[in-house]
């Protein structure tokens, strides 16, 4: 595919998906878009690097544990957690702000286990009346680089049907079944996505999906009304960023490949140009403690990959720590060159 016509000083960039995974990605983007009357340039990057001119997030809203959990359902609102993970990762004071959003009340039987960052949010939505309305209000008191929506404003619950034929309710419940996921859908399935994420992914210059949760932060979104067909026909430049490791309880033993291929049963077209694949190796520490876990690393299988018409950018995109995790650095520019070698004009003009 390629790119759409854009403007002058930046690429539009959407990045779809939910969890850490999502956040990890925000955050290296976030060093790029470029803000009026700020110096847009970043130590990490040189100056002949791209700058974003606009940036959507699209979150995933079906989490239905902890403190989003409770807040749904004694509030009939949708669960701000990812949501709000997003809105740090794209603030200018992320230090401060993951240290106030993320603090946690451990005393009285009304706030106990909630966190600020998700009070903040249902606040803002009692306000305003309106969730969506709400996290765009957020946004702006936080000074985010970039508009993050909610997959849908439809107050959907997951429902997996397994392969043993049995159908398990709520994301929480499906992410501690240990059996694998055949199928998932929403109920009801009437949730339609908000007009301004199709209007977002129509004008996108780059659209992302991943990393997460195959399943619970990646199809989750896939299954919302209008969004599959939306990033079908999208004329912008389409990537599958792919998780570094299986989970035992959503991707046990499936390669880079199946992964593509899961979201393909789900979504009924092939929805991607390009699929960014770690190849480096892992250390045997990481490998066991992962084993542990019934998880491990994602086989590469790149011929599988590119003969369903996926092109592969490969490297080492991970960062080896106690929780192995993107380095998003790395995955920009890779996005980065990958849009260059596209003809993209990403040098921003004075």
């Amino acid at each position: 595919m390629t790119p759409s016509q854009h403007e002058s000083n930046g690429l539009r960039v959407v990045a779809i998906g939910g969890g850490t995974g999502l956040s990890t990605l925000l955050r290296g983007l976030r060093r790029i878009v470029t803000v009026p009357g700020q110096p847009s340039h970043d130590p990490d990057f040189t100056p002949e690097e791209a700058v974003i001119s606009d940036l959507a997030a699209v979150v995933t809203v079906t989490d239905d544990g902890g403190s989003s959990g409770r807040l749904r359902r004694d509030f009939n609102m949708l669960p701000p957690g990812d949501l709000r993970n997003c809105m740090v990762a794209l603030s200018e004071e992320e230090d401060v702000l993951t240290k106030l959003f993320s603090h946690r009340f451990r005393a009285g039987d009304a706030l106990g286990g909630h966190n600020f960052g998700n009070l903040f949010v249902a606040a803002l939505t009692e306000i305003t009346g309106d969730f969506a309305h709400a996290i765009q209000l957020a946004s702006k008191i936080l000074s985010t680089r970039g508009r993050i929506y909610p997959v849908t404003t439809a107050n959907a619950t997951l429902v997996a049907r397994m392969v043993d034929g049995s159908l398990v309710r709520g994301e929480t419940n499906i992410t501690a079944s240990r059996q694998h996921i055949a199928e998932l859908m929403l109920d009801p399935p009437e949730a339609f996505a908000l007009p301004e994420t199709l209007e977002a992914i129509d004008r996108a210059d780059l659209i992302t999906i991943g990393p997460g949760s195959l399943y619970t932060s990646l199809i989750t979104n896939l299954l919302v009304k209008e969004l599959p067909q939306a990033l079908a026909s999208a004329k912008g430049t389409r990537v599958y960023i792919c998780n570094l490791m299986t989970q035992a309880n959503e991707s046990l033993d499936l390669t880079a490949s199946q992964h593509i291929e899961r979201i393909y049963e789900h979504t009924g077209a092939p929805i991607f140009d390009y699929a960014l694949i770690n190849t480096a190796p892992f250390s045997q520490e990481t490998l066991a403690r992962y084993a542990a876990q019934r998880a491990c690393a994602i086989e590469p299988d790149i011929d599988r990959i590119e003969a369903m018409g996926v092109r592969c950018i490969t490297g080492n995109f991970a960062l080896e720590e106690q929780v192995v995790r993107h380095d998003s650095i790395r995955v920009v520019k890779a996005l980065l060159r990958l849009m260059a070698d596209a003809g993209m004009p990403l040098q921003k003009s004075d």
